[in-house]
């Protein structure tokens, strides 16, 4: 098994075809209005209206307009739909309408509709507490095992020469800077931090999400004592990590103004839908979307 990145008919046909039946398998808390940003990557930066600023690969855009109180005005997005025709054809479909900072008409441009290589919403959210997220990413998991293995001759700050130097960037699936086994590894550790929220936090609602590098695990009961505060996660880091030796991304944690991967979205780099996932023995392969083995 060889990985590789989506072409851009790929994605298109992805969210054309096969994403929109995953709609009524979102996370209850993933709506049209309910996250308080959706934000697209693109491979290619594309212009935006404004002569001067800078061509954007990475946009975020707010699921409400809001007035000088911060009470919400107007929604960007209706239904869910809505949120689809964005991801679909983002400068067509851009929140922003005609501000000088939307993305430029392609049909003015000399480049197409930009393709979303990612697609994102944020942990903040407008109806309910900071989605609680852990991220465990392979190739953390790559670099450490990396560094455990290779001598010490290895310059420590070139990753690219401490992943050659173990063998990993040959390994399947092959020029990615982590292994299968990473990948295996942080789906793992992924269930292992599922367990302590249930065991240790006496959790009622969790969630695994393969998210075609690692995976994110969600802590979704309500915290109505401490609304997931900076204390309290700082709290949960130093439990993961130094407790358990989980090796979590412990700013995604923290950072309340962090975007994750949209469920059942593409991640196009390894041609991997990011889905939840029941058992640390979970297939990567059984995650490469239909309208790709076609």
């Amino acid at each position: 098994m060889s990985w590789r990145q989506a072409t851009r008919e790929e994605i298109y046909r992805y969210y054309a075809e096969e994403f929109p039946s995953y709609q009524d398998e979102l996370p209850s808390f993933i709506t049209a209005k309910g996250p308080k940003q959706y934000a697209l990557a693109f491979r290619e930066p594309h212009p935006v209206r404004k002569d001067g600023v800078p061509d954007k690969d990475f946009i975020r855009r707010d699921t409400w307009q809001t007035n000088t109180s911060g009470e919400r005005t107007t929604a960007a997005f209706q239904e869910f739909d809505d949120v689809l025709e964005f991801i679909r054809h983002p400068a067509w479909n851009d929140p922003l309408g005609r501000s000088k900072f939307a993305l430029a008409d392609p049909d003015l441009l000399n480049k197409p509709d930009p393709c979303p290589d990612a697609v994102y919403y944020a942990l903040d959210h407008w109806e309910r507490p900071w989605v609680l997220l852990v991220d465990i990413d392979g190739k953390d998991i790559a670099r450490s095992r990396a560094a455990d293995t290779v001598s010490e001759d290895v310059d420590d700050r070139d990753d690219d020469a401490l992943l050659n130097a173990a063998g990993i960037l040959d390994a399947a699936p092959g020029g990615y800077p982590y292994a299968f086994e990473d990948i295996e590894r942080a789906i793992e550790y992924g269930f292992e931090v599922r367990d302590i929220f249930e065991d240790d936090f006496n959790a009622q609602e969790t969630m695994v999400v393969y998210s075609g590098q690692g995976v994110h695990v969600y802590l979704l009961d309500t915290d109505p004592a401490h609304r997931y505060d900076a204390k309290s996660r700082e709290v949960l880091n130093d439990l993961l990590q130094d407790t358990y030796e989980i090796p979590i991304d412990q700013v995604v944690t923290a950072d309340r103004r962090r975007v994750a991967r949209l469920p059942y979205s593409l991640h196009a780099d390894v041609c991997s839908i990011v889905m939840p996932i029941e058992s640390p023995t979970f297939d990567v392969r059984s995650a490469t979307p239909e309208v790709l083995q076609s």
